[in-house]
């Protein structure tokens, strides 16, 4: 992710994504690393196979072949002049939590042989962590009090999108692909049903707003 970030300009929206990505996974590996997850092996298998979704889809875009449908909005409009950088921010989260983190929780419990409910306290560690990262985020990326005329739009659009019902939504899905296990076609069906709303969400955080 470092690598990546060198690659592209600051203002770039995957870029802006990179940075706050890169600074999630950097405060997972140190909560690992301090003991703070009940499984290490566990969460360092659910990070690791969380991180691989979005690289994944970064090589995707970068070998000219379509990236999953949660992540298109961001790669198409990653230089759009009406996007700001809280809304690149937001983008991306919301397909990687949405989308991704669902199904890097059934590929570790394929990789450990266990269930969704074997690894509920690495999932709600992960997400305690994105939430609050969430609000520095915001901070950080928001317009100062000297742009809150411009930047109501903006204020309005970032309000409507919630890091925990993102999460919420996120478990749900992973437990219903679990049930859905031994029927591949009706867990193909929802996994693409899945993809496509998480796109469209990300598409609505990307609405270009006016100087």
């Amino acid at each position: 992710m470092r690598a990546l970030g060198d690659d592209w300009p600051p203002h770039d929206g995957v870029a802006v994504f990179n940075r706050v990505y890169l600074s999630v996974t950097e405060e997972i590996g140190r909560s690992i690393g301090r003991g703070a997850f009940p499984d290490t092996r566990a969460a360092a298998t659910l990070g690791g196979r969380f991180a691989q979704r979005y690289l994944a889809a970064v090589d995707a875009a970068s070998d000219g072949r379509t990236p999953p449908a949660c992540w298109r909005p961001l790669f198409q409009y990653r230089r759009h002049p009406g996007v700001r950088p809280l809304q690149f921010a937001l983008a991306g989260i919301n397909a990687h939590i949405g989308h991704d983190l669902a199904l890097a929780l059934l590929d570790t419990c394929r990789a450990l042989g266990c269930e969704p409910a074997d690894l509920e306290d690495e999932f709600d560690r992960v997400g305690d962590i994105l939430v609050a990262l969430e609000e520095h985020i915001r901070e950080e990326l928001m317009p100062g009090p000297d742009l809150l005329q411009i930047s109501d739009p903006l204020t309005h659009l970032a309000g409507s999108w919630s890091l925990e019902r993102a999460r919420d939504g996120a478990w749900a899905a992973a437990r219903a692909l679990w049930a859905l296990r031994e029927l591949p076609g009706v867990a193909e069906e929802f996994t693409q049903r899945l993809d496509g709303a998480v796109g469209l969400v990300g598409r609505i955080l990307l609405t270009p707003l006016p100087d």
